[in-house]
């Protein structure tokens, strides 16, 4: 992809992936009441296979957050009962973060509304569309992944006889 002095195409797209997840953000809190991070904390420790919870730090690593934003939307979860953080039985010194039975309650009476959300926010695209969004996104954030601003001169090995 070409880059003019302007930016271009790349420029627009990261500028609309950075208002549609503000967009995203404002309108889960909206229309459910929670942050997008709590959403995404009760999808993640619903899935099948985390009954038994999962380690902070996967958590954080699943879901691309910070350290400090994890931890300050575990303990509001916690404070309203949706999570638990327990010693995790394999290494005493670790915690896991466990959803309680009243967050499992929580997150399937958000099932309908969720179901929704996404009929809304998807109308104006096919399942195609969806299908190559999805593609598409995922390579983004696989080359995202890989970023580094490092010179290649600054990561090269030197060679035998340079100064």
């Amino acid at each position: 992809m070409i880059v003019n002095e302007s930016g271009g195409v790349p420029n627009r797209l990261f500028f609309r992936l950075f208002q549609t997840g503000n967009i995203l953000q404002r309108q889960v809190q909206n229309e459910m009441g929670i942050s997008a991070v709590q959403w995404a904390v009760l999808g993640a420790l619903s899935r099948e296979g985390f009954e038994e919870g999962t380690s902070f730090n996967q958590l954080k690593e699943y879901l691309y957050v910070s350290r400090q934003n994890l931890d300050g939307v575990l303990k509001r979860m916690e404070r309203d009962g949706h999570v638990v953080r327990i010693p995790d039985p394999q290494d005493r010194r670790a915690r896991l973060v466990v959803l309680t039975e009243s967050g499992r309650a929580f997150w399937n009476q958000l099932q309908d509304t969720i179901t929704e959300f996404y009929r809304q926010a998807l109308l104006g695209m096919s399942f195609d569309d969806g299908v190559s969004l999805l593609h598409l996104l995922k390579k983004l954030q696989q080359d995202l992944s890989n970023v580094s601003m490092t010179s290649e001169a600054e990561t090269a090995p030197e060679k035998p006889g340079s100064p």
